[in-house]
């Protein structure tokens, strides 16, 4: 749920992941792009399915990751995708160095420490329980930035239905799903929420992608020597290497750009609500990938945080149209 968010880098995500364009400016993109408007079927249909098409990508990239993992350790897997994926946008984008004042750095090196933070916690949870959980209790950060940000009463609903699937994902106590991998996901959830805030200024600061190839490159070297410590040389085995690759492909470098394209011609509402399926995405490709099956109560421990983060997307959105001068 990234409504307030750059697209991923979501991540992006998650992640991606989240994509290079503000959501919030996804209607001023629209309007700056020349052509007439597609037809009604092309306008909704296509768009939606780049969302998609990237949310599967980042979540079938983590699955990989996770295969990648016993090679590699979980920040070993970090530090390849956060390298690699920084290799490609500066070779993609290559962002200016020069011309950016101290205030304009202060905030790409936050938004950087706040991505590799969230990546590290992320993959930390991964290596410790099921993909879908990890990212239903990651997902809790970004919906609790909307709740408060809302201020509305009715996002206590969405908030205690959020809780409630919360509860039934640890199944009364999170031992089952392993305490420590629970607590790096929910961590990750509150540096995605950074993540967030320090996105959408890195947007308003930098133009094009410039602001997340440098975030990107800032995370890449706070991973690195946490990644050289855990693996060592076999980072640099070329099989790792190559799965390595993949993954930050899949996982930033491809959703950031189906992002990128869907947000010219999708509403920053339709475009969060349908990130808000990522937990249910996450569980689809740990089934398919992992084999990481999920029980009944688990199963509708992820659909009541999904609900919940996109009624709160839908409130945030509504009570936004009735603003004066919206």
């Amino acid at each position: 749920m990234k409504d307030a968010q750059s697209a991923r880098t979501g991540t992006g995500a998650q992640a991606g992941a989240a994509a290079v364009v503000l959501p919030e400016a996804a209607g001023a993109a629209a309007q700056g792009a020349g052509g007439a408007p597609p037809s009604g079927a092309r306008r909704s249909l296509g768009p939606v399915a780049l969302v998609v098409a990237g949310g599967l990508s980042v979540q079938f990239g983590a699955a990989v990751a996770v295969m990648l993992m016993p090679r590699a350790g979980a920040l070993g897997v970090v530090t390849l995708r956060l390298v690699l994926a920084a290799l490609v946008l500066f070779a993609i984008c290559r962002p200016r160095l020069r011309g950016h004042s101290r205030a304009d750095w202060a905030t790409v090196i936050t938004f950087g420490a706040a991505m590799g933070g969230m990546n590290m916690l992320f993959y930390q949870a991964v290596d410790r329980i099921p993909l879908g959980a990890a990212v239903t209790l990651e997902v809790l950060g970004p919906l609790a930035l909307s709740v408060i940000a809302s201020r509305r009463l009715v996002n206590l609903l969405w908030a205690a239905l959020a809780l409630g699937g919360v509860v039934l994902l640890g199944g009364g106590g999170f031992e089952r799903l392993d305490p420590v991998g629970a607590a790096f996901a929910l961590a990750a959830g509150g540096m995605w929420a950074a993540y967030i805030i320090f996105s959408a200024r890195t947007g308003r600061r930098f133009p094009q992608a410039d602001g997340l190839a440098l975030a990107m490159g800032f995370a890449a070297l706070l991973s690195l020597p946490f990644g050289l410590l855990e693996a060592g040389s076999r980072l640099f085995v070329p099989s790792t290497l190559g799965l390595g690759l993949a993954v930050a492909l899949m996982s930033s470098v491809l959703p950031y750009t189906l992002e990128l394209l869907a947000l010219r011609r999708l509403p920053a509402a339709t475009f969060a609500v349908l990130m808000s399926l990522e937990p249910a995405i996450a569980a689809a490709a740990g089934f398919l990938v992992l084999s990481q099956a999920l029980s009944p109560a688990e199963g509708l421990a992820i659909v009541l945080v999904v609900v919940a983060s996109m009624g709160a997307v839908r409130t945030q959105a509504s009570a936004g149209k009735r603003a004066p001068g919206a």
